[in-house]
């Protein structure tokens, strides 16, 4: 018997449902290795999916969307061995727009997506400080140190050299400490009270900002660490640390020394802010949304999920539902994983 094509794509989805097996991983990501995977297999559907007349876009984002980082890169090699083709080249002259642009980044393995967005920050016209702030001050050390090898190796540079001849100043500064990924840690309890006091003394206890002092203890400190600062601090002063660097410094040092701060008290509500200010402002701002939707897909995309509805009373799902159309939205649908 014969199935028609929709048959085919109902018969595909059932192999793409997570076992329950699978959803009772302890995973904070919204996209997890699938069990039953088969690159053979895998690279098998999609070679059908772009072949002949038309392209099954569903058929593509939905094996995709289904599929680890790793795995996927076995998909790629088996589709090389297979057809003799590059798999990543093969989906780009099928697809366009939005849709071409995030199959490829889900395509792309995470350290070298990290470092061609901050190798494109830099090198563009201008510098788009809003992606080196927000890879920066939210990845982890071993993330950062992986980044700095693959941009050597990528781009024939070193990461540091060029973030330093691209900015400047206090800005600047930061960005090189939080490069180096020698954050301290745990918690020192001997250092939490003066620390504390030192960042009042640094900013609203003076007439002026000692910069200097707030770049040291908030790149240097532990996330854990930070936190209890954070408690002292308002102890002292009656205020958020976030409202003094507001009331203390400009620019994008306060932009980025709110995002350590921010990063340090929850990883996951930073990144909600930052879906919701991708889509809940004039045009949609489709780069930062595709971005935190590709990299925070496997790490904590169900925390992210659950701070948007904390922090915003409505479902990420339901808001890039909202927010975008087409092939585009389905894909960010799936790596969503589930409305709230």
């Amino acid at each position: 018997m014969l199935l028609c094509r929709k048959d085919l794509f109902l018969v595909f989805l059932l192999f793409t449902l997570p076992t329950s097996a699978e959803v009772e991983v302890a995973h904070r990501g919204s996209v997890k290795p699938f069990v039953n995977f088969n690159a053979k297999h895998d690279a098998e559907i999609l070679h059908k999916a772009m072949k002949g007349i038309g392209t099954d876009e569903d058929a593509i984002l939905m094996l995709l969307a289904a599929r680890s980082n790793d795995q996927r890169q076995q998909i790629k090699a088996a589709y090389k061995k297979a057809y003799g083709k590059d798999l990543v080249s093969a989906l780009k002259s099928e697809l366009g727009g939005l849709l071409e642009s995030l199959i490829v980044a889900l395509m792309t393995p995470p350290s070298l997506y990290d470092a061609t967005q901050l190798h494109k920050a830099l090198k563009g016209a201008g510098t788009d400080d809003d992606v080196l702030i927000e890879i920066l001050a939210s990845r982890s050390r071993e993330q950062i140190k992986d980044i700095i090898k693959v941009y050597k190796k990528e781009f024939g540079g070193k990461l540091e050299k060029d973030i330093s001849g691209d900015t400047s100043g206090h800005f600047q500064k930061l960005l090189v400490i939080l490069l180096q990924g020698s954050r301290e840690e745990g918690v020192d309890e001997a250092k939490i009270e003066k620390d504390a006091k030192d960042l009042y003394a640094a900013g609203e206890g003076k007439f002026g900002t000692d910069e200097e002092k707030f770049i040291t203890i908030l790149g240097n400190r532990s996330a854990e660490h930070l936190r209890e600062v954070f408690d002292a601090y308002k102890k002292i002063s009656g205020s958020d640390m976030e409202d003094s660097i507001e009331g203390e410094t400009t620019g994008n040092l306060e932009n980025l020394l709110l995002a350590v701060v921010k990063c340090a008290r929850s990883v996951p509500a930073f990144f909600a802010e930052g879906l919701y200010k991708s889509m809940r402002r004039a045009g949609t701002d489709d780069e930062t949304l595709m971005r935190i939707m590709v990299s925070r897909s496997e790490a904590d995309m169900l925390d992210i999920r659950a701070s948007f509805k904390k922090m915003y009373g409505a479902s990420l799902y339901s808001t890039i539902q909202e927010d975008t159309g087409g092939d585009y939205q389905k894909a960010l649908l799936y790596l969503c994983g589930g409305n709230d």
